[in-house]
């Protein structure tokens, strides 16, 4: 007879377990902390901006008066450090929304240039880096250019101060590492770079790519002097709630700018029916600083526990947060592949599915993608990706509770780690 959740275990690795949960005690704690400074942020907003039950029914057709989603944006606004917003589940995910976002602010002639490496594999095809170039920035004459970074994994910014050119128009910056190595940008590396671009090109427009990011930190990109900031819905912002949309929020003339592309001229965002989607958004929104601080405490657990067991992570279970992504190298695929099917085993939905690496649109490389979430592909939910390449690096990123991400990744270790063939 099974006395508790631990008896499922080997017992070896219940020990490691105990022993992580002592050393990571405090820092969890820190984490509860910062979850109350931003629940106290959004539910004020909330209050301020007088959210009534009339607010959560939404609109058809046109959108024409939609009190709701204008409210909802102005609350994106204010609690993210801008000034307008557009927050729409019209975007249909997070590339789409960082895409109408660059492309919205530049013209032929312009340049965008990222100044934290190449973007990620997605992204690449949206600019014209990869892919067939069929409706990028290059057919319109826009360049899209980067700056290496140091081999730290640090942005180089006498580099970048160098780069800097009269027809740069909008500096990108990458806050999340996507399917890179180095380490996620922390809201003080970005006021760094934020001040080193001004100091050679004050008056250029700076975008930053914002997935994974939101309620991570008690600051947004906005509040260190960004003008742009987008994201998804069903990543932090949506907090497991939302079941589509993106947001884009920043300075009110680029973001009117912006709007211009994500509908016409002319319209801008006077339009858009939000068609039953505000209740689950405006609930999303409030509950994603806790819902954020579950998955990063989960990320913390996962550091200390995969670390204790030999393996290579990052970021270490100690070091800053600014996102919700963990990686784990495995160093060979076999064992990537077994860790990921164990996630999706450990998974409310689609339990019973094997995940197999394939060929995806937008990938250089055969990925693998494990987890089964109540909104399909959300990633604020538990999930587990990476591309079939060296070093073999497993993307763990999600949990809409700790307690989920917890049981999940010890039995994923024991799948892999502790089963005998």
């Amino acid at each position: 007879m099974i006395l508790s959740w631990k008896d499922n275990f080997d017992p070896k690795l219940i020990s490691v377990v105990d022993k992580v949960d002592q050393k990571i005690a405090p820092r969890l704690a820190e984490m509860d902390e910062q979850i109350v400074e931003n629940q106290a942020k959004v539910l004020r907003s909330f209050q301020e901006h007088n959210v009534s039950e009339s607010d959560l029914y939404g609109s058809t057709g046109y959108g024409h008066s939609d009190e709701g989603r204008d409210k909802l944006e102005e609350i994106y606004a204010d609690v993210l450090g801008g000034e307008d917003a557009l927050v729409r589940p019209q975007f249909v995910s997070g590339t789409h929304a960082i895409g109408v976002g660059l492309l919205g602010l530049v013209r032929p002639g312009d340049e965008i240039l990222y100044i934290t490496g190449e973007p990620y594999d997605t992204l690449q095809e949206v600019l014209g880096l990869a892919g067939n170039g069929i409706g990028t920035p290059k057919e319109y004459g826009i360049n899209v250019d980067y700056v290496d970074l140091l081999p730290n994994g640090e942005v180089d910014l006498e580099a970048v101060k160098k780069r800097l050119r009269p027809e740069t128009k909008v500096v990108a910056i990458q806050r999340s590492r996507g399917y890179a190595t180095r380490d996620s940008f922390t809201i003080a590396k970005i006021a760094e770079m934020v001040k080193a671009v001004r100091s050679v090109k004050p008056d250029v427009w700076i975008f930053a790519d914002n997935a994974y990011g939101e309620f991570s930190e008690t600051q947004e990109p906005t509040h260190v002097g960004v003008d742009v900031i987008a994201g998804s819905l069903f990543k932090n912002a949506g907090g497991g709630m939302a079941k589509t949309g993106g947001y884009i929020v920043g300075r009110k003339d680029l973001i009117e700018r912006i709007s211009y592309r994500f509908t016409v001229p002319g319209l801008g965002g006077a339009e858009g029916a939000t068609f039953g989607s505000l209740r689950d958004m405006f609930q999303g929104f409030f509950i994603s600083p806790q819902t954020t601080g579950n998955a990063i405490k989960g990320a913390i657990f996962e550091a200390a526990l995969l670390e204790e067991l030999g393996l290579s992570v990052s970021p270490k279970w100690d070091a800053p947060r600014t996102d919700l992504i963990q990686t784990v190298n495995f160093g060979n695929p076999d064992d990537m592949i077994k860790f990921a099917a164990a996630i999706q085993a450990n998974s409310p939905i689609d339990s019973f599915v094997t995940p197999i690496p394939e060929t995806m649109a937008g990938y250089e490389d055969p990925v693998i993608m494990a987890g089964g979430s109540f909104v399909s592909g959300s990633t604020t939910e538990f999930s587990g990706d990476g591309p079939l390449r060296e070093p073999y690096t497993l993307y763990m990123q999600g949990g809409l509770t700790f307690a989920h991400v917890k049981v999940a990744i010890i039995g994923a270790a024991q799948a892999t780690f502790f089963d005998q063939k």
